[in-house]
């Protein structure tokens, strides 16, 4: 009996060359191994469209809260650098037999399966937020922007650049789960080296990839929801009264102060926990626990403290995106009749040539 499926793209569908030509030919002299073509990988195209989508949302949820248009994109580059360091380095730290040892290529850059070879997939999520809040941290500070308010604007986007992201695993034919009957088990090829020997060539696996699709879409959604119709508050009636806060169905913009985060790291590391429990690939265990299991249930930890202590410490709204004297408005931008160019010299007649001014923000 051939049971339904869902089929994966073919392996050769992973990724396309282009070729260098001229480009090959004038470097090869200078660098031997440069190579002849340049390897486009559809993971990382989906990557790149996911860090698209999270930007444009954020940009829009930023402005809205009274922040300079596109400032977002200065913190975009520092969490994108950081959090791609983050995400590597822990993704080879809870997977070191893939790339130390005996007959592995560590190093090399050039050649397949190095520690720097992100490209061919192998990069945590769970790495990438760490490092990748450290970099919003960083460009905050240098562009005079709280903290909290940045991470609360993006913190939900991420769900849709993971969904994204998820969607080149399905390329790769990586992140499966266990065997399955469902109608909807995924096709593999073989060999693949993430399924165990003694597994029949015709199983059939969960994809997990698309279970966590749907979850991170479910959550996007779930959290805008929430934003907009749950605050917490002390309630003043009812089994509420024993708790320190509880949810009240109204609109209220109280989800300020990093409480946003806090709901994004619980969203997806409840999910994450399920999803890393039936996941088939092998991983470093600790107490027969996969360590991703590990890092969901840290996510989780972190959340729930994040919404506990800054629900108590922070019960209203944020006063403005910006630290105090660091705050923008579109007055701010430059308005002037005439300007005069950078190279004015004594006597050369520039300073008395006015040139006509273009309005443009400046941050302070």
């Amino acid at each position: 009996m051939i049971l339904p499926s869902l089929p994966s793209p073919p392996s050769d569908w992973a990724s396309f060359e282009i070729p260098l030509g001229f480009i090959h030919d004038a470097l090869v002299g200078i660098f031997p191994s440069f190579p002849e073509q340049l390897v486009i990988y559809v993971y990382a195209l989906a990557i790149l469209t996911g860090i698209t989508v999270a930007i444009v949302v954020s940009n829009y949820r930023l402005t809205a809260r009274g922040a300079e248009p596109w400032l977002v994109i200065d913190l975009a580059i520092w969490a994108v650098v950081f959090g791609i360091v983050g995400a590597r380095a822990w993704h080879v730290a809870t997977h070191p037999d893939d790339y130390f040892g005996e007959g592995k290529n560590t190093w090399n850059p050039l050649e397949p399966g190095s520690v720097w070879a992100v490209w061919e997939g192998g990069v945590a999520i769970f790495g990438a937020v760490l490092f990748g809040a450290l970099g919003v941290f960083i460009a905050g500070r240098l562009a005079g922007l709280r903290f909290t308010a940045a991470v609360d604007a993006m913190a939900p986007t991420l769900l849709l650049a993971q969904a994204f992201g998820r969607l080149g695993n399905y390329f790769n034919q990586e992140l499966f789960g266990l065997p399955t009957d469902l109608p909807w088990g995924l096709e593999i090829d073989r060999p693949n080296p993430a399924i165990p020997v003694g597994i029949p060539d015709d199983a059939l696996f969960h994809p997990t990839f698309l279970y966590e699709i749907l979850w991170l879409l479910a959550g996007f959604a779930i959290l805008m929801l929430i934003e907009n119709r749950v605050s917490f508050g002390k309630a003043t009636a009812g089994i509420g009264r024993l708790l320190p806060t509880w949810p009240t169905f109204v609109r209220r913009d109280a989800w300020h102060w990093g409480k946003m985060l806090g709901l994004y790291a619980i969203w997806y590391g409840v999910g994450r926990a399920w999803f890393e429990s039936i996941r088939l690939d092998p991983s470093e265990t600790v107490f027969g626990i996969r360590s991703n299991v590990w890092g969901a249930l840290f996510f989780i930890l972190i959340g729930v403290i994040v919404l506990v202590v800054q629900t108590k410490r922070h019960p209203g709204i944020e006063p403005s995106v910006y630290l105090p004297g660091k705050e923008w408005t579109p007055d701010s931008a430059v308005d002037s009749d005439e300007i005069y160019s950078d190279s004015d010299e004594p006597g050369d007649g520039a300073g008395s040539t006015p040139v006509p001014a273009t309005s443009g923000a400046s941050r302070p």
